[in-house]
């Protein structure tokens, strides 16, 4: 019996990022759109998982007002297999309650946790360094995590410092033990990072089996232990019914805080498969598929209703109205139902400080 058998895959697809707004809203985020083709950021995800994880053992986890939208886009995924969550607590419960409805399908099972707004250019090299990930994690009581290789000194990280060479897996992937974890470094430290080639980037892509994660929580976060324990007992069906009460008294925290940096037994396989998290427009240009004038023409119609002349290097994004432009360069045009936005492309990181405008102004309707 191969070890993936056992190996779930939990998608985690819980809210919305504020740096591709107007289009990523509390009612739409960035998951749900179609950025880059005809599939969603979600669908994409699962899409690439299936090619190693039957539908079966692949577990979405979302906020229960995006339940439906998760069932109506992934019509093959089982409606047990959504975790609808009643409240935000970041990815440390997110994760357990993943690895906990796994096991109660498979006591051994071994779980893949992937994003579901992040991008992967190359699905054979991901898949097979999930797949000696998934092993590493079947055989052995360590923790694993995916380590991006990074391509440039990017500041919006966390990066993760190896240390010792556990040895080759027989995928020809090498295995290292972890030695720290830094937040966002600043540019230069960085730089400084990646000149050593011993630091990755942090994707919170995490391999391990539901019982090594289970311990790690006894051991690290005995509290949350404490407060899922009714979760362990049970059915599939009771464990829905029990869920909200027990993210009603959860604390928020990340896995990173809650288990990863404090875990003895952590380990990394290096992953190159041309990951991005798409963190702002700017990003979405970057990847999107170009016209002879560098513009990249985004629609939610089907037909592209955009007219330029001598406008370069832009993202247009139409809701449908024709959007014209003549002498407009390196910008981003948003246009939605409610919502019109313009921002130089290289600014785009400042979507967010509008959107922290409009809740200090709580201007809800536009969140």
């Amino acid at each position: 019996m191969s070890h993936l058998d056992s190996t779930f895959a939990i998608v985690l697809a819980g809210g919305g990022g504020t740096r591709l707004w107007p289009k990523s809203r509390e009612k739409t985020p960035k998951q749900f759109l179609k950025l880059l083709g005809s599939e969603t950021m979600m669908q994409l995800t699962v899409n690439r998982i299936n090619k190693l994880i039957p539908w079966e053992r692949i577990i979405v986890v979302t906020n229960e007002l995006y339940q439906k939208e998760v069932a109506k886009q992934l019509p093959k995924l089982p409606k047990t297999n959504i975790i609808a969550e009643p409240a935000k607590r970041d990815t440390a419960l997110a994760m357990l309650a993943g690895a906990i409805v796994a096991k109660k399908h498979n006591p051994d099972a071994v779980v893949i946790n992937c994003a579901s707004d992040h991008i992967v250019h190359d699905d054979a090299e991901f898949l097979r360094v999930m797949t000696a990930a998934s092993k590493v994690a079947n055989e052995h009581k360590y923790l694993v995590s995916v380590g991006i290789t990074p391509t440039r000194p990017a500041t919006g990280f966390g990066y993760i410092r190896i240390g010792s060479d556990l040895g080759k897996i027989d995928t020809g992937l090498t295995l290292f033990k972890v030695e720290s974890f830094t937040e966002k470094p600043n540019r230069a430290t960085a730089q400084a990072f990646i000149s050593t080639g011993r630091y990755f980037w942090n994707a919170n892509m995490y391999v391990w089996s539901a019982d090594n994660l289970i311990t790690a929580f006894e051991k690290h976060m005995p509290e949350m232990m404490e407060l899922v324990q009714p979760l362990l007992s049970g059915t599939i069906e009771s464990f829905h019914k029990k869920l909200p009460a027990i993210y009603e008294a959860a604390p928020a925290i990340a896995i990173d805080y809650a288990i990863s940096e404090k875990a003895d037994n952590l380990t990394l396989i290096p992953g190159d498969f041309g990951w991005n998290d798409v963190g702002d427009w700017k990003v979405v240009h970057e990847l999107g598929v170009k016209d002879q004038d560098n513009n990249v023409i985004i629609s939610d119609q089907s037909t592209q209703q955009v007219l330029t002349h001598k406008s370069q290097n832009n993202l247009i994004h139409t809701n449908g109205k024709l959007i014209a432009l003549a002498g407009v360069n390196d910008m981003v045009i948003v246009d939605t139902e409610e919502i019109l936005m313009i921002v130089p492309k290289n600014e785009s990181q400042d979507v967010k400080k509008l959107v922290e405008r409009l809740k200090e102004e709580k201007k809800k309707q536009y969140l």
